[in-house]
């Protein structure tokens, strides 16, 4: 299996497990903390399908901004440790959407996913339903003015980021689009990169997969864990385009030892980035892996959560009311 490319929101988010929550405390604690606790809402997709959402209130009093999380692939939920990685947003209601078929709850390993969901797994769908819920999440908050004029951030981890272009125009008051572990490229440019990073066999898988997915074998074949149709979406996925035109700020956020997008790929948006219009903030976070947590020393020392110190960010942005997301990010 190509797992360079089968990329699990499981990966990234169970590493936080390991880590200390750094970077997250704020020095706005005066209120006293509101129920942390996530609930699994369902929000309507397309043909009578529901995706399920975690939905959690602010930590912390006053609501200042909301998020919206796109994980990454995989068939894990992020019930399980969505308390821990998402406890440094303390003024924002948080809520993550899962993919087609995925329950929050659920656990299983990215080879262990079901033949129903590898065959309905592909990016087009996952565009489509995602993009229908968030549009029924806007409609479901139309009626409250304060909630209308509250600044949004789309977060995209791994993946998830693939979608934020799309799901951005339904984003009421959106102020901003985090990418998590997402070299935004278009999914072949990157995975060609770390197929040649990673060596001749990786090479030969991925050029296989190449012809596979230019051939006339039905959809529904199954070729290195994936559906055809998810390949012959991925082969023809534009990302690139869609960011760098974008009226929104944007931050990317990446490991330096990454394993599974190699450094080459964030090099090559962030140059390309560069004469974007709307602000954009690159953060390469030393010595951290994919899901952007930095492993501690044999004597326990010098481990970093990568992912707490986003939402430090984040969290700074919304007390300094700032117009744009990137001028009140630290260096």
């Amino acid at each position: 299996m190509l797992a360079f490319f089968l990329r699990a929101a499981a990966v990234v988010a169970v590493a936080v497990l390991g880590a200390g929550l750094t970077a997250c405390a704020s020095a706005d604690l005066a209120p006293a903390p509101r129920s942390d606790s996530f609930s699994v809402r369902s929000l309507p997709g397309v043909d009578g399908q529901l995706l399920q959402a975690l939905y959690r209130s602010e930590r912390v009093a006053p609501l200042r901004y909301r998020v919206i999380v796109i994980p990454g692939s995989g068939c894990a939920g992020m019930g399980p440790w969505a308390e821990r990685y998402f406890a440094g947003l303390l003024h924002a209601q948080v809520l993550v959407l899962h993919k087609p078929g995925v329950a929050p709850d659920s656990r299983t390993a990215p080879g262990d996913c079901s033949a129903n969901f590898v065959q309905t797994d592909a990016l087009g769908a996952w565009r489509e339903h995602a993009r229908a819920a968030v549009r029924a999440d806007a409609a479901q908050r139309a009626g409250d003015p304060v909630m209308v004029a509250l600044p949004q951030l789309l977060i995209g981890i791994s993946e998830g980021a693939e979608l934020l272009p799309a799901l951005a125009p339904e984003v009421v008051s959106l102020a901003g689009v985090v990418l998590i572990g997402s070299s935004g490229l278009n999914p072949l440019e990157a995975g060609t990169l770390q197929a040649r990073r990673l060596g001749a066999a990786a090479w030969a898988q991925w050029q296989a997969l190449g012809v596979a997915q230019a051939g006339d074998r039905p959809d529904s074949q199954v070729q290195q864990g994936r559906s055809l149709r998810y390949w012959r979406d991925l082969w023809s996925w534009s990302l690139l385009p869609a960011l760098l035109a974008g009226p929104w700020p944007l931050l990317q956020v990446w490991g330096a030892d990454d394993a599974r997008v190699p450094a080459s790929a964030y090099a090559r948006f962030m140059a390309r980035a560069q004469g974007r219009v709307a602000p954009y903030c690159p953060r390469r976070l030393a010595g951290a892996d994919h899901g952007l947590q930095r492993p501690a020393e044999p004597d326990g020392q010098g481990g970093h959560d990568g992912v707490q110190q986003v939402w430090g960010w984040l969290e700074n942005w919304a007390r300094a009311a700032q117009p744009g997301m990137c001028a009140a990010l630290a260096p």
